[in-house]
């Protein structure tokens, strides 16, 4: 089972700028996706990047699109979430997750999809 585990996140003014990291297992290979989801209070957990290991394509949900970027190291498998421009909205607990290399017909960005998730890291945006 895949062990993912995030850090990063914080407290920043408007404007400001975080970088979240996902250390993912060594032998996640080129068939993974992984994501990038947030979820807040009495709301339903939201993707906002995803990508696919062995392939460049990134993809972002329209709030973000923009203002964040995925990628990944792969010399220290970690997952990267670079946020900029951030917002009050942007205000949730940040989660990284693996869809474990099984095939699903589910949007890349839909939580169905993923089977394995980091335990999350808050993200607070003042104003």
């Amino acid at each position: 089972q895949a062990q993912l585990a995030e850090s990063g996140g914080g407290t920043v003014q408007t404007g400001g700028s975080l970088r979240l990291s996902c250390e993912a297992p060594r032998y996640i290979d080129s068939s993974y996706a992984m994501a990038w989801f947030r979820q807040v209070p009495g709301k339903a957990r939201e993707g906002v990047a995803a990508m696919y290991i062995g392939n460049p394509m990134t993809y972002y949900s329209d709030d973000v699109k923009g203002r964040f970027t995925i990628s990944l190291d792969h010399a220290k498998m970690t997952l990267y979430l670079q946020m900029n421009s951030l917002k009050p909205a942007d205000t949730a607990i940040y989660s990284c997750a693996s869809d474990g290399g099984r095939f699903s017909s589910a949007p890349i960005l839909s939580s169905g999809r993923y089977h394995h998730w980091g335990q999350g890291t808050q993200v607070t945006v003042s104003s």
